[in-house]
């Protein structure tokens, strides 16, 4: 992805203090996750954005995670710092820079090591050195990975940093990208968005994802801005209206594939539409549920192929329903369909990517070779196209 310049001269590095419209949840009751639609104002910003494009999302941290590092360091919050991250030409508030310029997760090794030689009491150093000892290599990134900063200065209080001291110790607080969920030709002026809120617990506390937090629990709609950004991306709808579309978006990446269909009910694109979407329980999970019937009803929407895992005993994915799908696909795809993959990178899109491998091989009548071939020559065309994270 790369940055786009809109004509206002809104960017990553100049963003639009936009406002948000509308946060309203999207599973139903009984549902263990939290996803969230968000309506985002992009009204006189000169913004424009393609489907397919992402936002990009500056947040600020949580104020009482704010309020306990300020009184751990044993500071006022109004203290100047100019935290290394940063490179600023002039010094800013400590608050200021703990809430909204600098990540307070995923603290280092050598935040550990700064905290080694601060502290005064022996417990404490023995810890520590117990921590950095070279046996304990492979230990310590679990051990990092269940704290954010704050628990290691609750840990460890004999360790007294001054306000400068700790800052120079955080990276940057990152904006948070975005698929964005509508399409530009029915929603000008506005952005919509899918969004999973993350929470969890770990070290015995409460954690929140950032961003997805600031958004469902920060931000007041109307009222407060949220710094947004457009970012372009390779991912887009076929310019050719008479193609085919195989969508395979399970959970939040199913947002990209909510504008592609608005955009080509809106072109009258003329081309087959096939959805695969999953997630836990079609009861309260099945986003935009009454969208995609409506598709379907309309003959828009041409299949609909579901998977939910927690419907049944043995779990179902969306690549499970490629397989059973798998003779269709092919023809669909040896007809010059595009296939597209939104959503988790880790198991997800592997795991997709693997059923296409075996759908083209079993029934293109390829060597395991040949169909490598094949979908290499898919990306090369564009006919395969990833949005994965």
């Amino acid at each position: 992805m790369s940055d786009s310049t809109a004509p206002s001269g809104f960017t990553k590095d100049q963003p639009f203090p936009a406002r948000m419209t509308e946060n309203r949840l999207l599973n139903k009751p009984g549902s263990t996750k939290e996803t969230r639609h968000f309506v985002v104002d992009l009204a006189d910003s000169g913004l424009t954005y393609k489907a397919g494009d992402s936002l990009g999302v500056f947040s600020s941290n949580r104020g009482l995670e704010v309020d306990e590092v300020i009184a751990r360091l044993g500071a006022a919050g109004d203290e100047p710092v100019l935290p290394a991250a940063l490179k600023l030409a002039s010094p800013i508030p400590l608050r200021e820079a703990l809430t909204g310029r600098l990540a307070l997760a995923k603290p280092t090794r050598k935040f550990i090591e700064i905290l080694a030689a601060h502290t005064t009491e022996a417990e404490e150093q023995a810890k520590l050195a117990g921590l950095l000892a070279p046996e304990f290599k492979d230990g310590l990134g679990a051990y990092l990975e269940a704290r954010e900063f704050v628990d290691l200065l609750a840990e460890f209080p004999g360790a007294r940093l001054s306000a400068q001291e700790f800052v120079d110790q955080l990276r940057r607080l990152m904006p948070r990208l975005y698929s964005i969920a509508s399409s530009s030709l029915v929603y000008p002026t506005e952005v919509h968005l899918t969004v999973a809120i993350v929470r969890y617990r770990s070290n015995d506390r409460d954690r929140v994802g950032v961003c997805s937090t600031f958004l469902a629990d920060r931000a007041v709609p109307r009222t407060t801005p949220v710094p947004v950004f457009m970012s372009n991306s390779h991912f887009a709808p076929p310019e050719d209206r008479l193609k085919d579309c195989i969508m395979v978006g399970p959970g939040t990446g199913v947002a990209p594939f909510r504008a592609f269909m608005q955009e080509r009910a809106a072109t009258g694109a003329a081309g087959r539409n096939w959805l695969f979407f999953g997630d836990q329980k079609s009861e309260t999970d099945f986003l935009y549920e009454e969208e995609w019937r409506q598709y379907s009803a309309q003959g828009l929407l041409t299949r609909l192929s579901t998977a939910f895992s927690r419907d049944q005993p043995q779990k179902i994915y969306v690549q499970d329903r490629i397989r059973e799908n798998a003779a269709e696909l092919w023809k669909w795809l040896n007809g010059g369909a595009i296939f597209y993959v939104c959503g988790d990178a880790k198991r997800m899109a592997k795991d997709v990517d693997a059923a296409l491998h075996a759908l083209v091989a079993e029934h293109g009548g390829k060597t395991i070779e040949q169909a490598v071939d094949y979908v290499k020559q898919l990306k090369k065309e564009k006919r395969y196209q990833r949005d994965v994270y």
